[in-house]
C-alpha cells in the first residue's frame, strides 16, 4: 500500500521565464501558445486531408483565427478587469504576462471563421468540425502557461495534489500556500474531449456512424463548457458581472447552444444555418 508522502505531490512553478539572454525573453506562456498555435494547424490539415478537403484552406483559415482570437482574447479579459488596467494602461499589451480569456479567443475566433466562409464561399460548419479537436488540443496545452504564471488557480486545499502559490500571487486575504491546481484539471478535462472528439471522428470516417455537419463543433462546446462550468466554480481569480462568474454564464449559454444544435440536427433532421450551403463544402 503506498503511503501518504508517495501519494502526494506538489505542483510548483519554476517561474514564467523559460530564456533570458541579454534582451531576449522567451516565456514559458508564450512558448505554449506558438505550440499550440502549430500543433493545432497541423493536426486540422491531417483531418481535411481524412475528410478529402484541402489542407491549405485550413492553412490559410489559421492564419484568420490567430490574428483574430489572441487580441480577442485579450480585449475581452481587459474589459472585465477595466478597473485594474485604467490605472495602468501600459499593462494594456503585456500578454506575455498572462491575462487572456478563452472565451474572448473563441469568440474573436467565430466572427473571423464565419467572415473567411463567407469570403472563401466555403461551408462554416465544415470548417468549425475540421477546427474543433485542434481547439481543445490547444487549450489543453496553452493551460499549462497559467501554472508557469502562477495564475489561474483555485480555492485553497489540503489535497494530495496541490498547487504552491507564491505570496504575491495570492488573492487579497487568502494566506494558504497550496491551491486547487484547476489549470491541470481544465487541461485533463480537455484531453478527454479531445480524445471523445478524435473517437467521433474516426468513427465517422469508417461510416460508424455519419455524423451530420456540426455535429464535432457542438459536442465540443458541450463537452468543453460542462467542465469549464464546474472547474470555474474552484477559481478564486474568476471574471465577474456583478456577483456571477462571467464563464460559468458563457458555459450555460454554450451548452445549451450545442445541445439546440444537435437536437436540430438529430431529431428535426434538418442542417444547421450556414454562410453557405454544407452541401458544397470545399473538397480538393
Amino acid at each position: 500500500m503506498l503511503s501518504d508522502s508517495v501519494l502526494a505531490f506538489e505542483f510548483r512553478s519554476p517561474g514564467s521565464i523559460l530564456v533570458e539572454w541579454g534582451p531576449l525573453v522567451i516565456r514559458w506562456y508564450g512558448l505554449l501558445i506558438a505550440s499550440a498555435v502549430l500543433i493545432g494547424v497541423t493536426l486540422s490539415q491531417r483531418l481535411a486531408a481524412k475528410r478529402q478537403v484541402d489542407p491549405e484552406v485550413l492553412s490559410d483559415l489559421a492564419v484568420w483565427l490567430v490574428l483574430a482570437a489572441i487580441p480577442s482574447a485579450r480585449l475581452y479579459y481587459v474589459l472585465f478587469q477595466w478597473q485594474e488596467y485604467a490605472a495602468n494602461p501600459s499593462k494594456i499589451i503585456a500578454i506575455w504576462e498572462g491575462g487572456i480569456a478563452i472565451h474572448g479567443a473563441i469568440l474573436g475566433g467565430i466572427i473571423a471563421a464565419l467572415i473567411f466562409a463567407r469570403l472563401k464561399q466555403v461551408a462554416f460548419w465544415q470548417l468549425a468540425d475540421l477546427v474543433a479537436p485542434s481547439l481543445i488540443l490547444g487549450q489543453a496545452i496553452g493551460r499549462w502557461g497559467n501554472f508557469f504564471n502562477s495564475e489561474a488557480f483555485g480555492d485553497p486545499t489540503d489535497l494530495p495534489w496541490k498547487l504552491y502559490i507564491p505570496p504575491e500571487r495570492r488573492p487579497p486575504g487568502l494566506d494558504a500556500q497550496y491551491y486547487h491546481p484547476t489549470f491541470l484539471y481544465e487541461s485533463l478535462w480537455d484531453l478527454m474531449v479531445f480524445a471523445g472528439l478524435i473517437t467521433l471522428f474516426i468513427r465517422d470516417l469508417n461510416g460508424k456512424p455519419r455524423l451530420k455537419v456540426g455535429t464535432l463543433a457542438l459536442v465540443y462546446l458541450i463537452g468543453y463548457s460542462s467542465g469549464r462550468f464546474w472547474i470555474e466554480g474552484l477559481r478564486t481569480d474568476s471574471l465577474m458581472l456583478g456577483g456571477l462568474k462571467i464563464a460559468q454564464l458563457v458555459s450555460l449559454g454554450a451548452i445549451a447552444f450545442g445541445t439546440l444544435g444537435l437536437i436540430w440536427l438529430y431529431r428535426l433532421r434538418r442542417p444547421l444555418p450556414d454562410v453557405v450551403p454544407s452541401e458544397r463544402g470545399f473538397s480538393r
